[in-house]
């Protein structure tokens, strides 16, 4: 069971070009493609006559025709043409879904139509700001129930073993962790006090010596994380401390869309407050970043397995306190949407 009113990442925003894409998003087969004009476009990828995915089919001007008998859909999902026969069959329309283009990113609604509101997308601080600096984006496929990558983006702690030479460093596997619960999700986080920069992050700080470093693992529901790192030189760093001038701010910014119980799509981008115009500090935070992401895969995948498979009980651990709440909220706005389905369908009746 999912959220279904709220904005999903389906692809970056390059992937979708004039060329019709599949995807598969909360177990729905969906097919992209932009008009004319560059709009993105979102329908349901099965012809209503025998269910030949449309994305085998053909894209005439702005328009979709199905590659088996040339039933041709607006972008609407209304069928307009049907060449077999002179009435356009009353049935044969297939569901429209809202989409909007926003950061680099192609988002899909999976909710109700009328209560898509484009304002409702994450908002990215600094993404226009000259002085910051923020990736193209990138993603991966994880064989895995996309609630494990939200356990695992509420859990600072995990990176003492998973990350040993990326992001571990002293204090990250013993420091107590913080959880504060916000309007549209959970924060949890711990600040790391005259300690190392680790591995990942020492060539990219700006000063010498030990550091104060915030590891801040926030998610909003359904499944956008925001995780937040902050080094200022030791003794200057702490909760409502200002940011000195070589204080080091990365931002990574992890979308994760569930294509089914069993799959997720993994998008990130990063965003940084130094070196601007350095291409080479660029491509060395993505392909780090992505090493480690592709770390948490493999982590997760087995976890994933390992709980399907599992004949005692799996048991949790006090660090697992945010996740667990973070389920519970989510459970409950998933009942509560659900509730209200049932009961606008029982007045249809």
């Amino acid at each position: 069971m999912y959220l279904r009113n709220t904005w999903y990442v389906a692809a970056l925003s390059s992937e979708i070009d004039r060329q019709l894409k599949s995807l598969r998003v909360l177990g729905e087969n969906i097919v992209l493609y932009r008009t004319g004009d560059g709009n993105p476009v979102a329908l349901e990828d099965a012809c209503p006559h025998r269910k030949l995915p449309l994305s085998k089919g053909f894209l005439k001007g702005d328009f979709v025709e199905c590659g088996y008998h040339g039933l041709t859909f607006d972008c609407s999902g209304q069928c307009v043409d049907a060449p077999t026969q002179d009435r356009i069959p009353p049935t044969a329309v297939v569901r429209s879904y809202p989409v909007a283009d926003k950061w680099g990113l192609v988002w899909v609604w999976m909710g109700s139509p009328a209560l898509a509101d484009e304002a409702k997308i994450l908002d990215i601080e600094n993404f226009d700001n000259p002085e910051w600096k923020i990736t193209t984006g990138d993603a991966l496929t994880c064989e895995c129930h996309y609630l494990y990558l939200t356990d695992n983006l509420l859990d600072p702690s995990h990176v003492a073993w998973v990350h040993r030479a990326s992001f571990a460093a002293a204090g990250t596997d013993n420091v107590p962790l913080e959880t504060r619960e916000i309007k549209d999700g959970l924060i949890v986080y711990r600040w790391i006090y005259n300690c190392e920069p680790p591995p990942f992050y020492a060539p990219l700080v700006k000063f010498k010596g030990n550091c104060d470093r915030l590891q801040h693992y926030e998610v909003r529901y359904p499944s956008v994380a925001i995780n937040k790192s902050i080094f200022s030189p030791a003794g200057m760093g702490g909760p409502g401390k200002p940011l000195t001038d070589v204080s080091y701010v990365m931002v990574s910014y992890n979308f994760l869309t569930p294509v089914d119980e069993n799959t997720t799509r993994y998008h990130w981008l990063q965003h940084r407050n130094t070196d601007p115009d350095d291409e080479e500090v660029t491509r060395n935070i993505a392909d780090g970043s992505r090493l480690a992401f592709q770390e948490d895969r493999d982590i997760l995948e087995a976890v994933h397995k390992g709980i399907a498979n599992e004949t005692r009980r799996h048991i949790n651990l006090g660090l697992d306190a945010g996740s667990l709440k973070f389920r519970r909220m989510l459970d409950k706005m998933i009942a509560g949407e659900q509730a209200n389905i049932r009961e606008a369908q029982a007045r249809a009746l």
